[in-house]
């Protein structure tokens, strides 16, 4: 058995040799043919043997001057056809003179679309037509002519449904990345605002945007996001979770490392406070680098209403942030261990209402919050027509199903629907998931070791999370370590006029944002 198992391993690692050995002489015989020919049949030849079986690649030749040959290669549904007769095709048949039949001349004096650049290689040109850029190629000529004619049905701005707000912009990021960054842009008018693009993917070639102010973000911070980047070698990317997975530093917590959102003006006051934004072409979730736990709890309407309404809400958002970790686990643990902590009222309430119920608080406690994490996933996954219907319609019937059954008590019931509600108040998704998480092994400890469990439980979580980094960033950053500067946009949010400096993030930074003296004075009486 056992000498099965090593031939097995050796013919494994056998074929994984060979199966490299082929990429490897693939790539050769790539590099080797990756500049153009001056043959255009060659050219053709080599662009047909390479989208071999491609039916939407258009091939369309024609003639300029009435004496050059030359190639039109485009997909077919990717790229502006009508312009590109108008701007293309039509300017190069009308070319009287055929001594002009240059690239550099036709590029500055006879084509009339405002993009188009010179590519000299097969990787250049299966880059552009992949992008639904048109090349062309003429005879004679090294090099071919990429013209900036792609167009495809794109989604048009909408509001996020998962951040929305009652005051601020209802714009929010679509799935295609040009549009992504211009939203930036018009948020961000200066010429600091830095975007580099890069191509990850071996068959998807997909396009991944790094974006920065030059001089508020650390340079180190930039260096180490582009290395991280530059390391991902993966068939394709389909969204950006999974860049998220391979740039986050400790990949099996479960506390979210990277902050994600739809939202323009997030991501452009993220990078206002010297962070890194990573969008991804084919998501409308931009990735923003490094964060902290408390940016997770923090929602952009924060910043948009007064400050006292703010830091109110912010410290309702905390308290839920709590209640939806630990309410389940106390009510389990004081039930099952430290009855004498309830009011004799209150406890004769719980007890006659646990009479009947033949399970133990534990048990009880299970068996509610699975129903509910079931009824919460299914209102995400049914359709949006009959989804809330369920979700709401579920959790009443089977509620009150499960209390006359006696299955479950009333207060049970009570605790996880307030649970529940405080989770619904976390702004980030994946914030409030990790609580999901952390929940169930609570409720355990809980059960078997009553308070002594949920302080054990707390201890664990608060050492985790000292320990974590973002990029570099303590996670618990400024409460640990202290920075006491920083501690008015944390406990508090304080007005605008007193944020004067911006989060310290990494290495040196541009540290102040505003100039003083904004506090708003009422006009003295004139004498």
């Amino acid at each position: 058995m056992k000498r099965r198992r090593e031939m097995k391993k050796l013919d494994f690692t056998h074929r994984l040799d060979i199966s490299k050995s082929l990429d490897e002489e693939k790539t050769q015989i790539l590099n080797e043919n990756d500049a153009l020919s001056s043959s255009l049949i060659e050219n053709e030849k080599i662009l047909k043997s390479i989208y071999q079986d491609c039916s939407d690649v258009v091939y369309r030749k024609f003639l300029i001057g009435r004496e050059t040959q030359a190639l039109l290669i485009y997909i077919e549904g990717m790229s502006n056809i009508e312009e590109m007769d108008k701007g293309v095709i039509s300017p190069l048949i009308q070319l009287e003179n055929v001594n002009l039949v240059n690239i550099q001349i036709l590029l500055e004096e006879k084509l009339t679309v405002s993009k188009a650049t010179p590519t000299s290689s097969f990787q250049d040109v299966i880059q552009q037509v992949s992008s639904g850029n048109p090349v062309i190629l003429i005879n004679r000529q090294i090099q071919g002519i990429s013209v900036g004619l792609g167009k495809w049905e794109k989604r048009a701005v909408e509001e996020p449904m998962a951040e929305s707000v009652v005051r601020g912009p209802r714009e929010g990021f679509t799935e295609t990345i040009a549009v992504n960054t211009t939203l930036i842009r018009r948020r961000i008018k200066s010429p600091q605002l830095k975007i580099k693009k890069m191509n990850i993917g071996r068959y998807s070639q997909t396009q991944v945007a790094i974006l920065y102010i030059d001089g508020l973000a650390d340079k180190s911070l930039i260096e180490e996001v582009n290395n991280r980047l530059g390391r991902i070698k993966i068939d394709g990317i389909m969204e950006s979770g999974y860049i998220e997975e391979f740039i986050e530093d400790n990949p099996f917590s479960p506390f979210p490392q990277i902050l994600n959102t739809e939202r323009p003006d997030i991501a452009s006051a993220s990078l206002l406070e010297g962070r890194v934004v990573i969008m991804v072409d084919g998501t409308p979730f931009s990735l923003i680098v490094p964060t902290t736990l408390y940016s997770l709890l923090q929602s952009a309407e924060d910043y948009y209403q007064r400050a006292i309404i703010g830091t109110l809400i912010r410290w309702l958002r905390y308290s839920f942030f709590l209640i939806a970790l630990l309410l389940p686990s106390s009510y389990v643990a004081i039930l099952t261990f430290h009855q004498e902590m309830v009011p004799t009222t209150l406890l004769l309430s719980v007890a006659k209402s646990r009479e009947e119920v033949p399970f133990p608080a534990l048990i009880e406690a299970l068996i509610m919050e699975v129903t509910f994490e079931a009824l919460r996933e299914a209102g995400i996954r049914l359709p949006k027509q009959v989804g809330s219907a369920v979700s709401i319609v579920g959790a009443l019937v089977i509620g009150q199903a499960a209390v006359s059954s006696g299955l479950v008590s009333a207060p049970m019931v009570m605790v996880v629907a307030i649970t529940g509600i405080a989770s619904f108040s976390i702004p980030r998704y994946n914030a409030a998931i990790a609580l999901r998480m952390l929940r169930f092994p609570i409720m355990f400890l809980a059960g078997t070791l009553g308070l002594l469990g949920i302080m054990l439980s707390l201890i664990a979580i608060i050492v985790h999370l000292s320990t974590l980094r973002s990029f570099g960033v303590p996670y618990l950053s400024p409460m640990a370590p202290m920075q006491y500067s920083e501690m008015k946009d944390v406990l508090l949010r304080a007005p605008w006029w007193s944020l004067k400096t911006r989060p310290h993030l990494t290495g040196a930074y541009n540290q102040y944002r505003q100039t003083n003296g904004q506090n708003p004075k009422p006009p003295k009486d004139s004498e």
